[in-house]
């Protein structure tokens, strides 16, 4: 339910809760206002205990022991709520306690916190949190204010020592730092300085500390710094979970890409990998060689679209099934349209783009096939690079077909480089200008296979890509002296 009751900011409509428990401290029922006030789950909670969250906000055990002997009604506050105990007695026997428990803060409260939501955690990056949440207590309720982090694994650092992350003006450690009693979740003013926990779920991450010169701390100052605080522990339990997830996505790329099959010996092979560093998740970029009759080999190149760890799975299945239909020995063209049918054909697979590029090291003769995918560059032994022009057809996944192929020589010096769109691709800038970038690349030309995918890498500034970056390079393998075939 809730109560209307003007107040000095200029009047709060006041939500009032209801629950009822049992001797043993077990509830009976608790309407959904009580579960929001109190941050109680309200699913399956009738049987259970009172959680320690919900103590902070309605009170404790002292005080139901005290109400059940001897029938007094006993109140408890804090700076958000008001809180009222009953015993419950029918027919002259004590069943439990009724608690009413009401909010109490004003609409100027409510305002700042809502600021505090919209200043605190805007990022998935733990640092950014940090900032902003000092920012705003330093802004609106101190002189100066900090953050001290605990580590993920206190016991692999000999105990709850914690590092001071983010500051804004000068604040002074607490004599007992971090204090026992923030760490166990609980705030604590000492002289004009107020220590709260960075918590969650229970889980202490670190503290925020405040300091004021002109005073002590009010119970409104209290309320809105609890109010960032939880705001902050949130956004970094957040951050830390998409970074795991990252983490994750990363190793099972890395993972997949290690081993892609290997060409006849007449080719040299170099690859490279590199995850995006602009804090996306993974992609599904990935590459593949397939060794087909009379030392002819199968390259590919493709990007799935979407990121994440589904996104690299999705990479594995189409790999797979790459070296199925290669298996027949179809040309590129072709094996392309068994892709697109094969991913067409399942719902839950993501459309991809694909380059298939057969090389005939005995005919010096390259083959290409695209669906979607950005066409490939050959340096010549001189290091001058040429683009090939590879009819464009649409992404695999589409169901519509209509693949074609280009030919092009290739000669033992030269150079074949297939890449995905995060090699070149710069946000607002023309595809025909990236590949113009690409092509004016001028690799040394005596230099080895994995120093020229280096230097491209280099000259592109991939590390800073905006996208995950795969390539791979292949060269025809110069026969030594005196060696057949």
């Amino acid at each position: 339910m809730r109560a209307d009751s003007p107040d000095g900011d200029g009047g709060a409509s006041q939500a009032v809760g209801l629950a009822v428990l049992d001797t043993d401290m077990k509830y009976l029922f608790a309407d959904p206002s009580y579960c929001r006030i109190s941050g109680e789950v309200r699913a399956g909670l009738e049987g259970r205990s009172i959680s320690a969250r919900a103590a902070l906000s309605v009170g404790a055990a002292p005080l139901s022991a005290a109400v059940l002997a001897d029938g007094h009604t006993r109140s408890f506050a804090t700076p958000a709520t008001r809180c009222t105990w009953e015993r419950l007695t029918v027919h002259g026997e004590v069943l439990g306690v009724v608690v009413l428990v009401t909010e109490t803060t004003t609409t100027a409260d409510r305002l700042r916190i809502a600021e505090a939501a919209d200043r605190i955690g805007t990022t998935l990056d733990e640092r950014a949190t940090f900032l902003e949440v000092v920012s705003f207590l330093h802004s609106e309720l101190a002189n100066a204010a900090a953050v001290d982090l605990l580590p993920e694994d206190p016991a692999a650092h000999n105990g709850p020592v914690a590092d001071r992350v983010a500051s804004a003006g000068r604040v002074e450690l607490l004599p007992d730092h971090p204090p026992r009693a923030v760490l166990r979740g609980r705030p604590v003013l000492v002289e004009g300085r107020l220590a709260l926990p960075l918590a969650l779920k229970g889980r202490v991450l670190g503290a925020v500390t405040l300091a004021r010169a002109d005073g002590d701390f009010t119970d409104r100052d209290l309320l809105i710094a609890q109010s960032a605080a939880r705001r902050a522990a949130v956004a970094i339990e957040h951050a830390r979970m998409f970074a795991q997830a990252q983490r994750t996505a990363v190793e099972l790329q890395r993972a997949l890409l290690t081993d892609p099959g290997l060409p006849h010996p007449n080719l040299q092979l170099a690859t490279r990998y590199l995850p995006s560093g602009m804090g996306t998740l993974v992609g599904g970029d990935w590459f593949e060689t397939v060794r087909l009759h009379f030392g002819r080999t199968l390259l590919a190149m493709g990007d799935v679209m979407g990121h994440g760890v589904e996104a690299a799975v999705d990479m594995n299945s189409y790999r797979s099934a790459l070296r199925d239909f290669a298996s027949a020995d179809l040309p590129p063209h072709r094996v392309l349209r068994r892709l697109d049918q094969d991913i067409s054909n399942a719902d839950t697979r993501r459309p991809a783009t694909c380059l298939l590029a057969r090389l005939d090291p005995a005919r010096g003769l390259a083959t290409f096939s695209s669906a979607g995918h950005l066409p490939p560059v050959v340096f010549d032994r001189e290091g001058v690079a040429d683009l090939i022009r590879v009819p464009v057809g649409p992404p695999l996944g589409t169901g519509v077909g209509g693949y074609d192929i280009v030919s092009r020589t290739l000669d033992p010096g030269d150079t074949l480089l297939l890449f995905t769109d995060g090699l070149v691709e710069r946000r607002g800038e023309d595809i025909d200008v990236s590949l113009a970038r690409l092509a004016a690349v001028r690799p040394d030309p005596k230099g080895s296979l994995d120093d020229l995918v280096d230097e491209v890498l280099r000259e592109l500034d991939a590390a800073h890509a905006e996208d995950d970056v795969a390539l791979m390079a292949v060269r025809i393998r110069r026969k030594a002296p005196g060696e057949e075939g």
